[in-house]
């Protein structure tokens, strides 16, 4: 898969590595063959924001053959994209490339119509001004990215690793992605209707914070029935306590991590494992294979006996 990545003039270094971080990993693991290019309106070197000089940067024809084109960040004046880029923007996703744009890159993906009537996420700082801008546009400033299948959008600076590993689940399977995320030490658990901007993070270790304690004995009880009370008495906090303190710092509901983390786990056994649907459900908490199938068609798009023919990585 070629994956065209924007730059300009400017960018910051950190946006134009973020894509090329991820997927080049995907390559350098085995896991699939990515190939990832810089390409700008005319080719040959951009001036990063931290004033280096990037070469051999390919011209606007990288986009022609590209199977993914990411806008990793845009320019601050939030000037229109050029004509040019616009209509390679537009020739790409007319057959079938998926578009994304990260952080301020969201703009630009808006600037072209390809978000009139959905909905987008960008950097919380210029929520305001995407939805001043573009008003037929369901800016949502809660959320780490939304994908739309042929357009992806994430929050700012750190959210794009997430939408970059979100892609790799989405094309690879989550066994992948959790791989690459493990090869980055980063984590692989962020998804993407998280809050961008949380109160506080988790502590590193268990024992420094009431809420990774209950997190860390949930996700070794996943089979459990995880109540909140359970969790609650976990962190030894009271019911109201501690659904308060779990939002601010995780950034979701009890359930709602619950839930996403008992999908990620039944992903990975049906990726990996030679466990029946029924066998995963009771081992994830779900009960029966019924509740299981509700619940990750309704994340996944899919069956879990259609996303095991898939992702099956199983050993022949």
């Amino acid at each position: 898969m070629k994956i065209a990545v924007y730059a300009f003039d400017a960018v910051t270094m950190f946006h134009l590595a973020v894509p090329q971080m991820v997927f080049d990993e995907v390559d350098r693991l085995g896991l699939a063959s990515w190939k990832t290019v810089l390409f700008s309106d005319r080719g040959g070197s951009v001036r990063t924001d931290e004033g280096y000089v990037l070469s051999r940067v390919e011209g606007i024809a990288a986009t022609e053959d590209a199977d993914l084109i990411v806008i990793p960040s845009w320019i601050a004046d939030g000037r229109e994209p050029r004509p040019a880029l616009r209509r390679a923007l537009l020739a790409a996703h007319a057959r079938g490339v998926t578009i994304v744009g990260l952080c301020l890159g969201a703009i630009v993906v808006a600037d072209i119509g390809l978000l009139d009537g959905r909905s987008a996420v960008t950097h919380w700082h210029s929520v305001d001004e995407l939805a001043r801008k573009h008003p037929g546009v369901d800016v949502d400033a809660d959320v780490l990215y939304l994908d739309h299948g042929d357009v992806l959008t994430s929050a700012g600076t750190a959210s794009g690793i997430d939408a970059c590993l979100h892609i790799v689940r989405t094309r690879l399977g989550a066994e992948a992605a959790n791989t690459v995320a493990r090869s980055l030490v980063v984590a692989p658990h962020r998804e993407g209707g998280q809050a961008q901007y949380i109160e506080r993070a988790v502590a590193p270790r268990a024992t420094d914070d009431p809420i990774a304690v209950a997190t860390t004995w949930a996700l070794q009880n996943l089979g459990a029935e995880l109540t909140i009370e359970s969790l609650a008495s976990a962190a030894h906090m009271s019911r109201r306590t501690f659904v308060r303190t779990f939002r601010n710092s995780m950034g979701v509901t009890p359930a709602a991590w619950v839930r996403s983390r008992r999908l990620d786990e039944a992903r990975r056994l049906l990726e990996t494992s030679n466990l029946s649907i029924d066998q995963i459900a009771a081992s994830c908490g779900f009960g029966n294979p019924v509740t299981l199938r509700q619940n990750f068609s309704a994340a996944f798009g899919s069956t879990p006996s259609n996303y095991r023919r898939r992702f099956d990585a199983r050993p022949v």
